[in-house]
């Protein structure tokens, strides 16, 4: 059977795909939007299957939703084989002498949470490796699972490991995870609280599906007890500003409020056995073997991730800083 494309047809209609508009992928490209649209043409003109609906082109057709899922393996193992013979041939310094390190594109997927620490962790490892690119993807947990799945990620750092078969999770890190409120909150500096003395609290709850909304709702249930929703808000940074506002208490992990617990706007609760703990996990694809670029970076956040993923999270004093 004749081969119809090459990686650089793929490549573009995978950009196309995922920007979901020709210009704007134009524009990730450095081409003219023309340029792209008359290519997209040349690549359904060869394979004699319609990718893009009409009029708009921007949904996918069943023929280009079954392309763009073979084109995504395709591309993912092209870079596996390129990463893999830059390491065979590894860099040398100006005088030609010893290798100094990987080069290759780190594309690292996170949840919102990781970003507090991950790009710390990813200037480590290029000051190891000086010719790597690096490049971070920040979503909620479910988009990074899904770009795994997809093959537009080979490496993640998630909280809770997935359940999904088709993806291993390796443990590297603790998460701690504390309740706080504002320094002026009458609980504050009171000692070895019970989770019943939060039963009347309004509490801040993460949004539905998130990670620290699932632990929550785990150890309420642990807890035997139930807490006033009084507020649901998406995202870290949210919750944080109604704490500091007054509005209520709230669960949140350790690395969302360093600055602000250092700085006195936010205060931690000293409630019996807090703080409570989950696992940082790195994440990739079974049926992926990593290379080059990659497994260096897997065995040096295995290696050395917890030391970039720690935070602090233990009240020292009635006034809720922190050891």
């Amino acid at each position: 059977m004749p081969m119809h494309f090459n990686l650089r047809h793929l490549h573009l209609f995978e950009t196309v795909a995922a920007c979901g508009s020709f210009s704007r992928a134009a524009e990730v490209l450095g081409m003219s939007q023309p340029a792209v649209s008359m290519q997209i043409r040349q690549l359904e003109t060869d394979l004699d299957a319609t990718l893009f609906e009409r009029p708009q082109r921007q949904r996918l057709t069943a023929a280009g939703q079954e392309l763009l899922q073979h084109a995504r393996i395709l591309l993912a193992q092209a870079r596996a084989a390129d990463e893999a013979l830059d390491a065979l041939r590894g860099p040398v310094d100006e005088a030609g002498g010893a290798a100094r390190g990987f080069r290759g594109l780190l594309h690292l997927g996170v949840v919102s949470t990781a970003h507090y620490f991950a790009p710390r962790l990813m200037h480590a490892f290029h000051q190891r490796h000086p010719d790597v690119r690096l490049k971070l993807t920040v979503a909620k947990r479910g988009e990074v699972l899904a770009m795994l799945h997809e093959h537009r990620l080979d490496l993640a750092i998630s909280g809770y490991p997935p359940s999904e078969a088709d993806l291993e999770a390796t443990s590297f890190a603790r998460h701690p995870h504390c309740i706080v409120a504002h320094p002026s909150h009458p609980l504050v500096g009171r000692r070895d609280l019970d989770w019943a003395d939060l039963r009347d609290e309004h509490f801040i709850f993460r949004e539905a599906g998130s990670a620290t909304r699932q632990f929550l709702e785990h150890l309420l249930q642990q807890q035997s007890i139930q807490v006033r929703a009084g507020l649901e808000l998406a995202g870290n940074e949210t919750i944080k500003q109604a704490v500091m506002c007054g509005m209520g208490i709230s669960f949140l992990s350790a690395h969302t409020f360093q600055v602000e617990l250092e700085a006195g706007r936010m205060a931690l609760l000293d409630v019996r056995g807090m703080p409570k703990h989950i696992d940082w996990c790195f994440v990739q694809r079974r049926d992926t073997q990593l290379g080059g670029v990659n497994a260096a970076f897997r065995q040096f956040v295995l290696d050395e991730g917890a030391l970039y993923a720690a935070c602090r999270s233990a009240v020292q004093d009635g006034a809720g800083t922190v050891a």
